[in-house]
């Protein structure tokens, strides 16, 4: 996805000093995350494993942690733009702390999901093009494209997580709706996407890259009602989470012919 963003909006080579941040900060917040995670009443043997091996997700957590403190230091000068996607990861996984004040937390409407899709689009959209200093209309488009894009996919991971997320008192608009009003979030969330890729044209973005960009999209039409029935953790961990990296990898594989 950092790749994706290099390529098609800033139209230099992949900072790989950066992708390595990204790298272990994400490795440092997820297991962070999943470390916190109580019981989950979801089928799931990867979060059954979850449940049984938390010292891995601290083991990990400290390791990420190390490397994103490592590699921050090659954009140390940046560190106001670095703050807000940090901010926003905690703000994410802080109603998961056992302590009044963060369990407070979990009363913000609306919050989860919004966090979770602001957290991605920052951290693989707009954080390359600030660290880069290259602002744009095109920038603009792209990240807001990719903010309902990844919405989309966090819409069908919190209807599946919707049950756990009641009964944990945690608040996010897929917990109010119905499922009419679930589907009504998500096709709005996808057309958005979809006419936001195509303003990129005028910002001189090349059809056969925007057609790359919507592809998953369609592959995620596709797949909303079936993923709304199957809570396979293939499904979800490695088709759904897969949707946000394709068309970079697509991309990347283009740009290699």
């Amino acid at each position: 996805m950092v790749y994706q963003t290099y390529a098609l909006i800033l139209n230099t080579p992949l900072n790989i000093h950066f992708a390595a941040f990204v790298f272990f900060s994400t490795v440092c917040s997820y297991n962070f995350h999943w470390a916190l995670t109580p019981t989950s009443s979801a089928p799931s043997q990867r979060l059954q494993w979850d449940e049984k091996h938390k010292r891995h997700h601290l083991l990990l957590s400290v390791i990420g942690l190390t490397g994103a403190v490592i590699f921050f230091f090659y954009f140390k000068e940046k560190w106001f733009y670095i703050l807000p996607s940090a901010v926003l990861t905690f703000l994410y996984s802080a109603p998961k702390i056992p302590y009044p004040f963060f369990q407070l937390l979990k009363k913000i409407a609306i919050g989860k999901t919004i966090f979770l899709a602001a957290i991605w689009t920052y951290v693989t959209a707009a954080l390359p093009v600030l660290i880069e200093g290259s602002f744009s209309e095109k920038a603009i488009l792209f990240c807001i494209g990719q903010f309902f894009f990844i919405y989309a996919i966090c819409i069908l991971f919190d209807f599946r997580d919707k049950e756990d997320d009641k009964a944990d008192g945690i608040r996010s608009m897929i917990t109010y709706f119905n499922d009419q009003g679930v589907k009504a979030l998500f096709l709005i969330s996808i057309t958005v996407f979809i006419i936001l890729s195509i303003l990129l044209q005028r910002a001189g973005v090349a059809w056969p890259n925007i057609l790359l960009l919507i592809f998953p999209s369609l592959l995620l039409i596709g797949l909303f009602n079936h993923s709304k029935r199957n809570f396979s953790d293939y499904l979800y961990y490695f088709v759904l989470d897969g949707l946000m990296m394709l068309s970079g990898l697509l991309l990347w594989i283009m740009n290699r012919f």
